[in-house]
């Protein structure tokens, strides 16, 4: 072969390759999801609640956001990022999902998606009433004015197209009881049974998902309920549970409420043509990472890693409140919040579920 010959060939191999590897890096950061949008409660509430002059329940003070790159708190209910955030950058659609309440979002922001969940909102309105918190019944509202704002950028046809295919989350149901059910004693008399009040929290939340679908969502991940009785918060409310068990009453009450959840899902998207809706299960991993810690690398789970980890929450877990050393051994960052740790490891899970999802 002659020389010209021989770098004509190996230059074509060269760019074949070249060629090959940019395709392949190309499909790695490809979103999976033209957009994400979050519905919900703290556990993905990525600061909604710093603009309402009412809600109660804020983490825009330090120590949350400690492990955030600026190390700056900014409303999310941990000591890094949270669940929705993890989600996002997973499946390459972005880093953090911004509150959509906050001001001057730019285009960009509103076309890869928001986040309209507010911390202590339940299905439930009386959830929400009591801890001020934007209702979630209230929130399809916000997502109306986001769907005008996204045609205004894009076009009609565009943002419905958007709003088709994005990747909706939706994460609430422990307000309902650890805020209302288990501590509000009126309730109890319309509701003498836990079964009887998860159906109506249950109903909530098929005419919550039917209204989504009804605006234009068709892919719809809803979340169950974590072990309730192994938050720290409710450990913490049994005054003689000195050693902190986990409560399993309450841990049952949860594995019922998600068994109902599956068929009731199941159920909706049957009846919802072009629907794809996924249970997100948070109750194994957790209970996983609670039983086997060490396997995880953490060495606390009954407890929070801000102030005694007991109690603190929000405006309780503050500048003032001593903090523990090595965050990322700590399950929970609050006494209801999970740290960053542990949202990483629930998101791996739900990472390859949803990437299975697609390919159903």
């Amino acid at each position: 072969m002659s020389t010209s010959k021989t770098i004509t060939f190996t230059l074509f191999i060269t760019i074949t390759l070249l060629a090959s590897c940019n395709a392949s890096a190309k499909a790695k950061t490809q979103p999976l999801f033209p957009a994400i949008l979050i519905f919900g409660d703290s556990t993905v509430d990525t600061g909604n609640n710093n603009y309402p002059s009412q809600t109660i329940f804020r983490a825009k003070h330090v120590p949350y956001g400690i492990d955030l790159p600026n190390h700056s708190p900014n409303g999310r209910f941990s000591n890094g990022k949270i669940f929705s955030d993890i989600i996002a950058t997973k499946l390459n659609i972005k880093q953090f999902v911004p509150p959509f309440l906050q001001p001057n979002l730019t285009d960009q922001e509103i076309v890869t998606g928001v986040c309209f969940a507010s911390a202590g909102a339940g299905y439930d309105d009386s959830t929400s009433l009591t801890t001020q918190a934007i209702r979630v019944s209230e929130q399809p509202n916000m997502f109306k004015s986001y769907i005008a704002r996204l045609k205004s950028i894009v076009g009609d046809k565009k943002a419905m197209k958007i709003i088709n295919n994005a990747l909706v989350v939706v994460s609430a149901g422990p307000n309902d009881f650890i805020l209302n059910y288990y501590d509000v004693p009126s309730w109890r008399r319309v509701y003498p049974s836990i079964s009887d009040y998860q159906d109506f929290v249950l109903n909530r939340l098929n005419n919550f998902v039917r209204e989504l679908y009804s605006l234009g969502c068709r892919k719809i991940l809803v979340g169950g309920l974590p072990p309730m009785g192994c938050l720290p918060i409710q450990m913490t409310a049994q005054f003689r549970n000195v050693l902190r068990f986990c409560l399993e009453q309450e841990n049952r009450d949860s594995v019922l409420y998600n068994q109902k959840l599956q068929k009731l899902l199941y159920q909706i998207e049957v009846s919802l043509t072009g629907s794809k809706i996924l249970y997100s299960n948070v109750y194994d991993p957790m209970m996983e990472m609670i039983q086997n810690p060490s396997k995880y690398g953490f060495k606390e789970t009954t407890r929070g890693c801000c102030g005694t980890g007991f109690l603190e929450t929000s405006f309780m877990c503050n500048a003032y409140s001593p903090m523990c050393q090595n965050r990322s051994e700590f399950l929970f960052f609050d006494s209801i919040h999970p740290s960053e740790a542990t949202y990483n490891y629930i998101g791996n899970v739900l990472d390859t579920k949803i990437r299975g999802w697609l390919k159903a």
